[in-house]
């Protein structure tokens, strides 16, 4: 197949801009559709998480609600809530409608890395990074989650490939000129609205400039055009940067967490288990030496070297920065907020694999990659895929399955907001209609906050008179079953446990006056 053919990288050289109708637009096309369908295989069998219940309960809002919420929390994924607002109106609140949107994100940014491998170095390169890109286990996560990390990725890669046509076709006529300039800000802004961290993509982007643009006059030209319009999509993005410091508490609890190990994150921050991570770095690490070390006639060409060294910034400098930030500034690493980073891992694993002979061991390769993953891939969409065993909707079948109307039902309140089994409630309402949620206070959409206002249960047991059945959704803290404080309120009040469900962490306690 010709899009893994074995002419040395040497020979890559950029197509024409614009591309020609038989050019590469009908590849990035079938490689994105290629995306588009891995990441949504599947996706509808986890249950919902508490990230996703932030997602769903909060576009499911009335405007008005969803503003004033915004006010006060999660400014930063203001835009994203917008936009799924509206999905959902149009195509309902199931896992698979809401996951969807990741999903044609990531064969977005599928297409877009093919494209700009291509546009960098050449065919090979692209289709072999595209394939990986497709199959790395962080893309798969997010490509299956109703979070905004796979549009921030489509943007953050677009954002690159625009630059890059930019840099090295840049328009003739000043009104041209200023139009794509303005459009290359427009998304700058557009990328840190879906996702603050891309902000962090600025130092990249400005070595792509000093990399690829003509060695002449026009150089500083292009330099100084670049940094007028990263000033002015800041500019644009200043409302969300504003609100992120106002709104900085409500990433406190990362300081919290145990602060994860360096090598901890080369694994899990892309790769998801030990054998793949060092299959991919391990390819890394060959592009590194064949391209910038290898001398001789299968010495890379300076496009190879600028596409290895473009990625490598991409992947190493947000990593670093976040790493270090929160082990001496203030808490700010996650996991996933390094996702915008998979097209750079996946073009530097891309060229690795690209330079090995014959086509064979390329093919062999990338099979080894895909058979390292399908572990994680099959664990991601497993029905208790999400956070380490996410189990609303299958606590709130079996709540469906037995209760009545009438029935009284009550939520363990002692965990922390994004894991408490009441979310089960808003994420899956046909399960509890006709219940009575006893102790709720007020409710979320009535709030300027994430969550439901809440009463102790000792407060409201009169809510309870003329109740003659109770299920209590708790959360399983060990192995064995211990009764908490609202199982003694209810057995003070007359009620008696009837019987008992665990399904993964949620344990489902059915009690009888």
């Amino acid at each position: 197949m010709s899009s893994l053919s074995t002419l040395p990288l040497t020979e890559a050289r950029p197509e024409p801009w614009p591309l020609p109708a038989r050019g590469p637009l009908l590849p990035a096309a079938l490689l994105g559709l290629l995306g588009i369908l891995v990441s949504a295989f599947g996706s509808w069998q986890p249950s919902y998480w508490g990230d996703e219940a932030a997602s769903v309960m909060s576009a499911e809002r009335s405007l008005p609600s969803l503003f004033r919420m915004l006010g006060n929390v999660d400014a930063v994924h203001g835009a994203y809530y917008l936009i799924l607002h509206f999905w959902i109106q149009a195509f309902g609140a199931t896992e698979f409608s809401t996951r969807l949107p990741s999903a044609i994100a990531i064969g977005l940014a599928t297409a877009g890395t093919y494209l700009l491998a291509r546009r960098l170095t050449g065919t090979t390169v692209a289709t072999i990074s595209a394939l990986v890109f497709v199959v790395l286990p962080r893309v798969t996560y997010m490509g299956a989650e109703a979070r905004s990390t796979a549009m921030a990725t489509a943007i953050a890669v677009w954002l690159v490939v625009l630059l890059v046509h930019i840099v090295r076709h840049p328009p003739t006529g000043r009104l041209a000129r200023a139009g794509i300039w303005a459009g290359y800000a427009a998304l700058l802004a557009a990328g840190i609205y879906m996702f603050l961290y891309v902000v962090l993509l600025i130092p990249v982007l400005a070595l792509a400039v000093f990399l690829l643009a003509p060695r002449d006059a026009r150089r500083m030209a292009t330099f100084r055009a670049w940094a007028v319009s990263s000033v002015a999509g800041l500019l644009l993005a200043l409302p969300v940067m504003l609100a992120s410091v106002h709104q900085r508490e409500q990433i406190a609890f990362i300081g919290r967490r145990p602060q994860i190990a360096v090598l901890d994150a080369a694994v899990q921050q892309w790769f998801g288990n030990t054998p793949l991570a060092l299959v991919a770095w391990a390819l890394v690490g060959a592009a590194i030496v064949t391209v910038f070390v290898l001398r001789g006639r299968r010495a890379a060409g300076p496009a190879t070297k600028h596409a290895l060294a473009i990625a490598l910034a991409w992947m190493l400098f947000p990593s670093t920065v976040l790493l270090v930030g929160t082990h001496f500034v203030t808490p700010m690493y996650s996991l996933r907020y390094l996702s915008i980073c998979t097209p750079a891992a996946a073009i530097a694993v891309g060229i690795g694999i690209a330079w090995l002979k014959p086509r064979l061991a390329q093919a062999s390769v990338l099979v080894l990659i895909v058979s390292l993953m399908l572990p994680v891939y099959q664990a991601q969409r497993g029905e208790y895929g999400k956070n380490f065993g996410s189990d609303w909707r299958q606590a709130a079948d079996i709540v469906q399955a037995g209760a009545r109307p009438g029935d009284a039902v009550v939520f363990d309140e002692s965990v922390r907001p994004s894991r408490k089994p009441r979310l089960a409630l808003h994420l899956y309402p046909a399960a509890f209609q006709g219940m009575r949620d006893v102790t709720l206070a007020r409710s979320y959409d009535t709030t300027g906050q994430l969550w439901d206002e809440t009463a102790p249960l000792a407060a409201v047991g009169d809510r309870l008179t003329g109740t003659n059945t109770v299920w209590v959704l708790q959360y399983k803290r060990s192995k064995e079953f211990t009764s908490g404080n609202d199982i003694r309120t209810l057995q003070q009040l007359g009620f008696t446990v009837t019987g008992s469900t665990t399904v993964n962490r949620t344990i489902i306690i059915e009690l009888t006056r």
